[in-house]
This record gives structure tokens, sequence and C-alpha cells, in this order.
């Protein structure tokens, strides 16, 4: 059985490829789990592999969505990133990446291209 909280998440990132698929991104991969954290879906626009991290919050209450991905799971995303590449091309060159979110707040999707550089 499966949490409603858990069940939300599901059906938000479910949107939210469809929402980026829409606008011509290819996605590779959802919900992508390494001990240091979790990616929420893997695409692909042209050559630049998009890692998304996708939020929803009922309202902009206390920042809202998107101000929800502060600079610890901002940390942890980049080293699920940094796990991904590897495994997937190992010593290979990687292609280049970004990051971006998918925020919903009360429903309505706002997608923040490159809201963070890894650093």
């Amino acid at each position: 059985m499966v949490a409603p909280r858990q069940r939300a998440g599901f059906d938000a990132e479910a949107r939210a490829e469809a929402y980026l698929g829409e606008r011509g991104l290819q996605p590779i991969d959802r919900n992508v789990r390494f001990r240091g954290g979790e990616i929420d879906l893997v695409m692909r626009e042209g050559a630049e592999w998009v890692f998304v991290e996708v939020r929803a919050r009922a309202s902009a209450r206390f920042g809202g969505a998107a101000a929800s991905v502060g600079w610890r799971k901002q940390q942890r995303l980049v080293i699920a990133a940094q796990l991904y590449l590897l495994r997937r091309f190992g010593q290979r060159a990687w292609p280049a990446c970004r990051f971006d979110v998918l925020a919903f707040e009360a429903g309505e999707p706002r997608w923040i291209r490159s809201a963070f550089t890894p650093g």
C-alpha cells in the first residue's frame, strides 16, 4: 500500500515527465536511487542530460515548492548525478548536464531550467 504523500509524489513526477516531454525533452530514467540521494527524473534535451528535481506544494507558503530545493538538497542531487553518470558512462567522457527544478504550486507547473550549478 502506498501512502497518500508518496502517491502525490509519484503523480507529480508523472505530470512533470509528461510536461517536459511535451516541450521536447526525452525521458531516460525515473526515481534513480543511490545511497547519497535520489534523482526524480533523468531526461535529455538534445545532447544535454537534464537531472530534474520535482517538487509539489499546495501553496507558496513558506517559500513554495521551488524554494524547498535548498543547498543541502542540491548537494545530494549533484552527488547522485555524479554516481549516475559514473555508472552509465564509466571512464568515458560524460555529456553536458544541467539541473532543473519542476515545481508544482497549487497544481500549476513552474519549470526552472538550470536551477543551480554544482559547486
